[in-house]
């Protein structure tokens, strides 16, 4: 271990010593973050002596799911080797209240949870509060967000428990980390913290919890001088500190020249300026001292050497990155409030300003600045939005090629359709429908699947079986009756992607397609490919040696595997992804089996099954019976809910 990183330098010593914190930062979702000094804190056993001796926690973290809870316990599993045992436990709780009764907390004194699970443990644990004394919001924007509510009862409770005498002589603490200031961290912070260290490294963040004020004019290319002059002469009396940001040498000149020709006074800096630096930060801080406004036009090159900090105004007559944004904004650091502690922060004179040329060339970060001024609750102009829905649609243009996105086919929706790599629309030539019988395409109805493999809940690839005549039984049975003769199994000398061979596995034969080749190193004569059963769907590993010349007789028949989604059911609590516990049951429930289902829609390779029953054959009787009703299973084991939008929204699409 080198060291903490800059983030953790500023936030591991006030959490060590028992502080209140909240950090936000780029780093924000990194557990490390508060793990290590939690731990630190926790070795001391002597602190907690005057808690009641009873079954409860020390420490409560709180993660807004069950995969970021996951990483947070295992990391909690990995450090704990070096520290005293602290027992930590993972509790996620759906619906079903007898597998809360049936958690035993004895002797643990770290919960990790998220705050749906948390209070339905505490309906049946009400003394979990009673030696609680550092509570974790891990994500806290997320948390915030997405289940205030639930998090606000959680600290109403906790600030209710660490009023009575026992916390008189022991820690009390809230840790609250993440990547975003959110406009609930003021409630937190001013109802249930006490002087908190707020550790904000990003830029960005710090200028919204500093209230900056954000302003976008739109203009033409033609016109952004002339734009620039009329907002330095409308600029409030009190912002006597403006920096023009441009982003060459040749603008920036153009700018100087520009703003003398209207009598404004301005100084210049640039790489290939004469005045060397000191002497400009002289004259900057020597025209502010007399009560006279000052401006300096300057490239973005210059901002570090210049180290400026007290600009009251920021002007970006060029359209920033995301990245630069963040630097020019630094630029007014010192004037950023303190909303926690400053009472005039709803005065006008308080605020820094930063404001935003938008010309109709500004598309190329336009998408990132609108989703940053969104955050920061700034004015939006039609102009911006424009702009960023013209790159957004040019953005999906790109993804053509791409698989079309999984939560919006499993679930309808796609919470990050602006960050998610995948396709939002239809592309007519990649989801024509495939491997589905033309029958079933012309009048959707009920027909017997069987899952082979399980992706999760409620995603599984399987085949359509026909219970007249089965032609991929006909092959399978074709296709192990030939390899049975050793002469017949001819290994691949030269594996080629995207072909077809054939693969011992166990006793049975498959049909399997390079995806992937490695490059190739000259000392090994075998090498791992990745390989997909075309008949399965199930994508895997294989060495080179294992693959099978497969007679065309046996390529004659399509991919036979079909995507199969189950609609009308989600995750519980807002989750975007199946707990491994639904999936895992499921799995044990259905692989390999027969099922009827009804076919609701058909794009690509994907078919939409509501409901999707499993069926038994009675035995010495022609008769099937139904067994279970898929959907109703994933709602039995407590951990999924109804999603009555699944098939309106795919219709929509």
């Amino acid at each position: 271990f080198l060291g903490p990183s800059f983030t953790q330098s500023y936030c591991w010593p006030p959490i060590a010593q028992g502080c209140d914190v909240v950090t936000v930062s780029y780093q924000g979702n990194d557990p490390l973050l508060y793990i290590p000094p939690i731990l630190t804190v926790l070795q001391l056993g002597s602190c907690y002596k005057a808690l009641p001796k009873r079954n409860g926690p020390l420490v409560l973290i709180l993660c807004p799911g069950w995969k970021k809870a996951q990483l947070v316990f295992e990391l909690l599993k990995g450090f704990g080797r070096c520290s005293r045992q602290l027992h930590p436990m993972l509790i996620m709780l759906g619906r079903n209240k007898e597998e809360a009764g049936r958690v035993k907390i004895q002797g643990c004194e770290i919960i990790v949870t998220t705050p749906y699970s948390f209070l339905r443990l505490f309906e049946h644990r009400s003394t979990l509060f009673c030696r609680l004394c550092h509570l974790v919001l891990d994500e806290i924007e997320v948390l915030l967000s997405e289940a205030t509510e639930q998090v606000f009862t959680i600290l109403n409770c906790y600030k209710k428990a660490v009023t009575s005498e026992e916390w008189k002589c022991s820690p009390q603490q809230i840790i609250a980390v993440g990547t975003h200031w959110n406009k609930h961290i003021v409630n937190l912070i001013k109802q249930f913290m006490n002087d908190p260290y707020i550790v904000i490294t990003s830029v960005e963040e710090a200028s919204i919890y500093g209230n900056v004020e954000q302003v976008v004019q739109p203009c033409m290319s033609s016109e952004r001088t002339a734009v620039l002059v009329r907002t330095l002469d409308v600029t409030h009396s009190s912002l006597q500190k403006v920096l023009v940001f441009t982003d060459s040498v040749n603008e920036a000149e153009m700018v100087h020249e520009a703003l003398e020709s209207n009598s404004i006074f301005s100084l210049k800096i640039h790489t290939e300026s004469k005045l060397n630096l000191k002497r400009i930060l002289g004259q900057w801080k020597e025209k502010c001292s007399a009560g006279t406004r000052v401006v300096l036009v300057l490239t973005d090159d210059c901002m570090q050497p210049l180290g400026i900090t007290d600009a009251t105004c920021v002007i970006h007559f060029s359209f920033p990155s995301p990245r630069i944004f963040g630097h020019r904004l630094r630029s007014m650091s010192d004037n950023f409030c303190n909303v926690i502690k400053d009472s005039s922060v709803d005065q006008e004179y308080t605020k820094a300003r930063s404001v935003l040329l938008l010309a109709e060339s500004s598309a190329c970060h336009a998408l990132e600045i609108l989703r940053y001024l969104q955050h920061a609750k700034a004015e939006i102009p039609p102009e911006l939005c424009d702009i960023t829905a013209k790159a957004l649609e040019a953005e999906e243009d790109q993804k053509l090629s791409r698989p079309l996105c999984a939560y919006l086919k499993t679930f309808g929706i796609c919470k990050n359709r602006t960050v998610c790599p995948d396709r939002h629309h239809i592309n007519v030539q990649m989801d024509v429908p495939q491997n589905v019988p033309d029958k079933m395409l012309q009048m959707p109805g009920y027909v017997t699947i069987v899952p082979l493999h399980i992706v999760n809940a409620t995603n599984y690839f399987g085949r359509i079986v026909d219970k007249e005549k089965d032609q991929y039984e006909i092959l399978s049975e074709e296709m192990n009756e030939y390899f049975k003769e050793p002469d017949n199994k001819i290994s691949v000398r030269n594996v080629e992607k995207l072909a077809v061979y054939g693969l011992c596995e166990k006793t049975l034969f498959h049909r399997v397609q390079v995806v992937e080749i490695p490059p190739k190193e000259e000392e090994n004569v075998f090498f791992s490919i990745k390989i997909k059963y075309i008949d399965e769907g199930r994508i895997s590993q294989a060495q080179s040696y294992q693959l099978l010349h497969l007679p065309a007789r046996f390529q004659h028949l399509p991919p036979q595997a079909v995507e199969f989604i189950v609609c009308r059911v989600k995750p519980l609590d807002n989750e975007m992804e199946w707990n491994p516990e639904v999936t895992d049951y499921i799995h044990h429930k259905i692989k390999g089996k027969l099922h009827e289902a009804k076919v609701v829609h058909t794009l690509g390779n994907t078919a939409w099954v509501d409901p999707m029953v499993g069926t038994e054959l009675l035995s010495g009787l022609k008769v099937s019976i139904n067994e279970y009703n898929v959907r109703s299973e994933i709602l039995s084991t407590g951990l999924g809910t109804d999603n009555p939008e699944h098939i309106p929204q795919l219709q929509e699409l």
